[in-house]
């Protein structure tokens, strides 16, 4: 079965096409729940004039699909609340944006 961390480690070949970093790093996913083969993921914009949601969606259940086995269900919910901050993000997102190595 699936777990939360092969799901993170699929959504970190997800890159938000604007910045550059992916959604894991850039703090856009707030919770993962795995049951069974269908997995639900809550993100968020860093915007929510953001036009690209639906795009980023689609990315999403792609990677998972194509990196975890046994996932058959990807559910991708765009959520408001918390409101994203550039506090969010991961050490490794932060030296992305500064030009940096990731890790």
């Amino acid at each position: 079965m699936a777990t939360d961390t092969d799901i993170r480690e699929a959504l970190r070949t997800v890159i938000d096409p604007e910045l550059g970093v992916n959604i894991v790093d850039l703090g856009l996913v707030y919770r993962i729940e795995v049951e069974g083969p269908a997995v639900r993921v809550e993100m968020t914009m860093t915007s929510p004039a953001c036009p690209l949601g639906d795009y980023l969606k689609t990315l999403v259940d792609a990677a998972i699909k194509g990196a975890v086995p046994g996932v058959e269900n990807v559910e991708v919910a765009l959520v408001w609340e918390p409101a994203w901050d550039p506090d969010m993000m991961s050490d490794a997102g932060r030296r992305q944006l500064d030009g940096g190595p990731a890790r």
